[in-house]
């Protein structure tokens, strides 16, 4: 797997079925080692480990309901009120975050109406504010911890 530009943690791989699987502490499984996992699973470690986000309030892969379509955010971070805060989207490092990877952020946030949306392959990360009242979007130049963002609201 690629270096990704996020803190290195220590991971636990292993044998599974004939393929290599990750142990993801939200799922508290094993999970098919794919390249998007790679990036999912450093992301985690770094909003939940560097960055202080609580793992009781993460979710990975929860589904959402889009006109008729049903749609499953990477990862998830709930507020105190069990309401959408943090939504990120993971790619792979090999796939380039664009305006398409921007939009179906954008798609998933209309469900779920988080605060702070995250787009990253582990390479590029791009993060921004939302305010849903008015549709408006800010762009960060940094991730913030999880006490300032909740000080934010």
């Amino acid at each position: 797997m690629l270096e990704l530009r996020l803190p290195k943690y220590e991971y636990r791989i292993e044998q599974r079925a004939g393929k290599l699987a990750i142990f993801d502490p939200i799922r508290k499984k094993f999970i098919v080692l794919t390249p998007e996992e790679w990036v999912r699973q450093h992301f985690l470690n770094f909003l939940n480990n560097h960055l202080n986000y609580p793992s009781s309030l993460t979710s990975v892969e929860t589904g959402h309901k889009y006109n008729s379509l049903t749609k499953r955010s990477d990862i998830m971070v709930m507020d105190n009120e069990l309401k959408p805060l943090v939504l990120v989207e993971c790619k792979a490092a090999s796939v380039a975050i664009n305006e398409s990877t921007v939009r179906q952020l954008a798609v998933y946030n209309t469900a779920c109406k988080a605060r702070l949306l995250i787009v990253t392959n582990g390479i590029v990360t791009y993060a921004g504010l939302c305010d849903n009242t008015n549709d408006s979007f800010e762009g960060l130049m940094e991730i913030p911890d999880y006490n300032s963002l909740t000080a934010m609201l």
